[in-house]
């Protein structure tokens, strides 16, 4: 049986684990200081795309909470990553996203437009349109390769859940007849980078998380042990069921008040 003493690094979710929208979740600054004191080895993972990792940091840092981009791994970056790898150098991509998104794949050097993509790439975007849902869709059924940076249905915010990025993926696998392939949670390519840059293992390394069906069920299936914090969308412990968290806490700050008393401090 894993305990919280056994572990040498952590995977940490961050909307509804970190925050809320643009408001800190009590206690979760302090946590992250404390893992800065115990030279605690951790990244940052979300399936938001919205924004890069420098964004990132400086949307923590308005919050109080001092994290630099280089611990900070994206849907975006990932996704960019992947298109990248994958597909011809330049190659035509079209994209339901925002600035994080858009950035990630230009940076890569991947051509965007809204003219015979071979490939939609598909995030969070709060300026959603029906246009851009049928270009896109005209895209998918002429061969296009649709991904999308993560399944999220809905995105915790102060006033609530609202929809996110899968819900603008089921919109379009429903009016195209194909599936996306997913790059974030629960999927591995975002948790197996995050992995590798920490450099502790599987078994050793915790992810952190208030989605059962994303960040749970992911580090599940790469055998990691895995944090539920019920913060987010996630409200209560799961009573039976395939999806089980090795832990759950209220929050971060109920994480680390355990924690410290494993260490006895």
């Amino acid at each position: 049986m894993t305990t919280l003493s056994d572990l040498r690094a952590l995977i940490i979710d961050m909307d509804g684990v970190l925050y809320r929208g643009n408001t800190a979740i009590p206690g979760a600054a302090a946590f992250l200081r404390w893992l800065r004191e115990r030279h605690f080895p951790f990244v940052l993972l979300t399936n938001n795309s919205t924004l890069d990792p420098q964004a990132y940091e400086a949307k923590l840092a308005a919050m109080g909470i001092s994290v630099p981009a280089n611990q900070i791994v994206t849907s975006a970056v990932v996704t960019a990553d992947y298109v990248a790898r994958n597909f011809r150098p330049r190659a035509r991509v079209y994209v339901i996203g925002e600035s994080g998104l858009t950035g990630c794949l230009a940076a890569r050097g991947l051509t965007l437009t809204d003219e015979q993509p071979e490939v939609v790439v598909v995030g969070m975007d709060r300026e959603l349109t029906y246009d851009k849902l049928r270009i896109a869709g005209l895209a998918i059924r002429a061969g296009a390769a649709f991904i999308a940076t993560n399944p999220d249905r809905t995105l915790p915010t102060e006033a609530g859940l609202i929809p996110g990025s899968g819900a603008i993926v089921a919109a379009l696998e429903a009016a195209t007849d194909q599936k996306a392939f997913i790059i974030g949670k629960p999927e591995s390519p975002m948790l197996e980078m995050a992995i590798a840059q920490l450099g502790q293992g599987v078994a050793h390394t915790a992810a952190i998380g208030d989605r059962l069906e994303t960040d749970i069920l992911g580090g599940q299936n790469l055998g990691m042990p895995t944090i539920l914090v019920l913060s987010g969308v996630t409200h209560a412990a799961p009573a039976d069921g395939p999806v089980q968290p090795t832990f759950v806490f209220a929050s971060v700050a109920a994480l680390e008040a355990a924690w410290r008393r494993d260490l006895g401090q």
